[in-house]
């Protein structure tokens, strides 16, 4: 933590330097309900002492639980080799590869990436990935609004609330139509969505498996979509894409993803990493950056930066998502870890967590009242309805270690019962049996 010895007589110096006499008036463009609030931290404290009073506030969080929690971000365990590969120095401290000539490493990184991006989504193309899983949809529904012309987005509800909450915020200026169509029971209205496409829409936006863990095959969806010149666009869970029919195969034009599964720690948030990928036809509304393979005057073989404008040579109402440095580096860590764990890896890790929800399935419906939210086949993360409310459960259950799941209530109203909850290879047997019978403890009472 760096410590910042400034008093208040050298602060205010600072200020009138630059013509100010407060803090707040130097924040002033900042509305107060987003400024930082005061940390509470006692006055008059030396560095060894602020250090004491911040680590004991820190101990008061609740650490070292057994998680079930999903919902679109997953503990998976990452090889410590990838965290050995990606901290090389040639790659830690690498700049933007603007200069292929003095980037051949990471410009061939980074086209592994992209070629890995592809199998796995048995897709075209690729980029060299974007901010997060939220931002890769918004930038593949704005892909659909400049080939299609057109400003209309059909939107499926079962897609995880917080890119719905993300896409609203990116186009709120930006005049389109944002069509929701509600989900039934965790699924999708696969009935009212094919019924919304028609010639005026731009896109059609829809997840797998969903929000709630429901695998679907949006195959006959999608040709319809593309009956009417709609464009199709799936966000995934990538790990799960080593056994589920792929969007390639379901004949999607541009799939995205959240890629923290791919090796990147949870980390409170982030940094985390936006995959895209799309068919040819699409390759030139592609955002952000491209790397491509060539052959120099000699027939030797080099890596470009290629069809892409950089973000400062474009108008901004024209610009798009763009990668920094550090975000290449978060592709390369999702590369190095999709190597080391290898197609039959993935494969496991996938089989696992479908192997743990179904043995957590047995176990929870054997608890009075509790019943899954309906039949669909599941992944590795399970929608369960309790005989009492979801928040309630999960305040009981988090002094006893464990947090149980995603309380659904808190983005769909009328589901305040109800519990999501994911398995990975991280979670076991044992721990399911612990938490079954915590639950029946507090359940049956």
């Amino acid at each position: 933590m760096p410590y910042i010895p400034y008093t208040r007589q050298q602060q205010q110096i600072m200020l009138e330097t630059i013509g100010l006499r407060s803090m707040d008036e130097l924040f002033q463009d900042i509305p107060s309900p987003l400024r930082s609030p005061e940390f509470d931290v006692p006055r008059g404290k030396s560095e060894m002492q602020t250090v004491e009073h911040l680590r004991h506030l820190a101990s008061l969080n609740s650490t070292g639980l057994k998680s079930f929690l999903g919902a679109g971000f997953y503990d998976h365990y990452i090889p410590a080799a990838v965290s050995a590969l990606v901290n090389r120095s040639e790659f830690y401290t690498a700049y933007t590869p603007y200069q292929a000539e003095a980037s051949q490493g990471s410009l061939q990184a980074l086209f592994e990436y992209q070629s890995t991006m592809c199998r796995l989504m048995d897709m075209d193309y690729a980029n060299a990935s974007v901010y997060d899983g939220g931002t890769a949809i918004y930038e593949a529904m704005m892909m659909a609004v400049r080939q299609t012309k057109r400003r209309k987005i059909i939107i499926s509800e079962d897609i995880n609330p917080i890119y719905q909450s993300m896409l609203k915020c990116y186009t709120k200026n930006l005049h389109l139509e944002l069509i929701v169509v509600a989900q039934k029971d965790g699924l999708p209205d696969l009935e009212t969505l094919q019924g919304a496409l028609d010639d005026s829409c731009a896109a059609l936006v829809v997840q797998n498996p969903n929000f709630f863990g429901y695998i679907l095959d949006y195959s006959d969806l999608f040709s319809a979509a593309r009956d009417n010149g709609v464009v199709s666009i799936i966000s995934v869970y990538p790990i799960m894409q080593s056994v589920l029919k792929t969007p390639g195969e379901m004949k999607a034009d541009i799939a995205v993803a959240e890629g923290q599964s791919l090796g990147l720690p949870l980390s409170f948030g982030g940094p985390y990493l936006g995959i895209m990928t799309c068919i040819r036809k699409l390759i030139r509304q592609m955002p952000g950056r491209v790397v491509g393979r060539t052959q120099d005057v000699k027939g030797r073989e080099g890596y470009v930066l290629t069809l892409q404008a950089r973000e400062q040579h474009i108008r901004r109402e024209k610009a798009t998502s763009n990668i920094c440095s550090n975000q290449s580096l978060c592709a390369l860590q999702a590369l190095a870890y999709v190597c080391l764990t290898g197609p039959d890896g993935m494969r496991s890790i996938a089989a696992k967590g479908m192997e743990l929800a179904r043995y957590a399935a047995s176990r929870l419906c054997s608890i009075q009242g509790v019943e899954m939210l309906n039949q669909a086949f599941y992944g590795n993360e399970l929608a369960i309805k309790l005989p009492m409310n979801a928040y309630d459960l999960l305040s009981r259950m988090i002094p006893q270690g464990f947090v149980p799941g995603f309380p659904l209530g808190r983005y769909y109203p009328g589901m305040e019962d109800c519990l999501l909850m994911a398995f990975t290879e991280k979670n076991s047997q044992q721990d399911i049996g612990m938490l079954t019978e915590l639950m029946r403890g507090i359940i049956e009472g």
